[in-house]
């Protein structure tokens, strides 16, 4: 069901505070509704406070895994947006009860508060028979979400990127202080990096009911490149002469076991089995019209927006595009 965005209203946004969570919120901001963002830890959102008007953003406390606290956060709302995940588990923070479970506590909520839209934010590779943990749990919560809602909007989205990102920023540090870069499987899977305000407008394109509730769509932007060149692409932006060096699958999970002794691991086991499936919008998407263009969103390639943010990672920052 659409829900037109004005100031009357509410939104709840689980997860809001994360880097896809602030540029939902800040696009929801100038519908001027008001919007209410379930967080484990509120007094860590105050980054958001600004994006808004008086009294628009007001941060609660919700943990995914409390379904308690999430049937709270939902109350009252016209629609629920899900942008809950997680990259790697962590203690009690496991992909199933995230991804899976606590997206089902979420879509409970949503119908037992009424919300008249629901959209639950994806991945590209989602498959509850997927050999990748993340995938199959990503999989296995869109079947919950859809159980419990099944009117819910599912967006799949590819490799995400935008100024907070964890994959530009991640390698455009270590091009500055590492001789190589690894290709993974020798770099030859694919991805379709998408903006993400290109996704945080899907959202809205879905709340306001532009999104057909059969198949969920997948976003990508106008671009497929490969890891390879991605890595090609990162050094020629930061100005760096680094050594690309193949990796074989094998021995790259074999130094992710050792890594991920470590507190934020770099890679994981898991990430690893990732890297070894193509991560674009499907040729099914594309033919039934489920990804960004049939939401009427052009897709914004990387060179709009990567190069600036990635000065920083240039030998003179912002300085190196000046002659000398």
């Amino acid at each position: 069901m659409a829900v037109p965005l004005d100031s009357s209203k509410l939104i709840t946004i689980y997860g809001g505070s994360g880097f896809v969570g602030r540029h939902v919120v800040r696009a929801l901001a100038e519908t001027g509704c008001r919007m209410r963002i379930a967080v484990r830890r509120p007094d860590l959102a105050g980054h958001l406070q600004p994006m808004g008007g008086v009294g628009q953003i007001h941060a609660v406390q919700a943990n995914v895994r409390d379904k308690d606290s999430v049937r709270r956060a939902a109350i009252g709302a016209d629609a629920v947006i899900n942008l809950v995940g997680i990259l790697h588990q962590s203690g009690r923070q496991t992909f199933a009860k995230v991804h899976d479970e606590g997206a089902g506590h979420i879509a409970k909520a949503a119908t037992a508060a009424g919300a008249r839209a629901m959209v639950h934010l994806s991945s590209i590779g989602a498959d509850s028979k997927s050999p990748s943990l993340y995938a199959r749990s990503k999989g296995a919560g869109e079947k919950t979400v859809l159980n419990a809602y099944p009117e819910a909007s599912i967006l799949r989205a590819s490799l995400i990127f935008g100024p907070e990102d964890d994959f530009f920023n991640r390698f455009g540090a270590m091009a500055r202080l590492s001789p190589m870069l690894p290709l993974i499987g020798g770099g030859g899977t694919r991805f379709q990096p998408v903006y993400v305000g290109d996704v945080a407008k899907a959202v809205i394109a879905a709340i306001e009911g532009k999104a057909r509730r059969s198949g969920a769509y997948e976003l990508g932007g106008p671009q497929i490149l490969t890891f390879k060149e991605l890595m090609a692409w990162i050094l020629k932006e930061t100005g760096r002469r680094r050594l690309l060096v193949p990796i074989p699958f094998w021995l790259a999970r074999f130094n992710a076991a050792l890594a991920e002794w470590l507190p934020n691991p770099p890679i994981t086991r898991d990430q690893v089995l990732l890297l070894e499936i193509d991560n674009v919008v499907s040729d099914e998407a594309r033919r039934q019209r489920r990804d960004l263009e049939a939401l009427g969103i052009e897709p914004t390639a990387i060179d709009s927006v990567v190069p600036f943010y990635m000065e920083r990672f240039r030998a003179k920052g912002q300085f190196s595009r000046l002659p000398i």
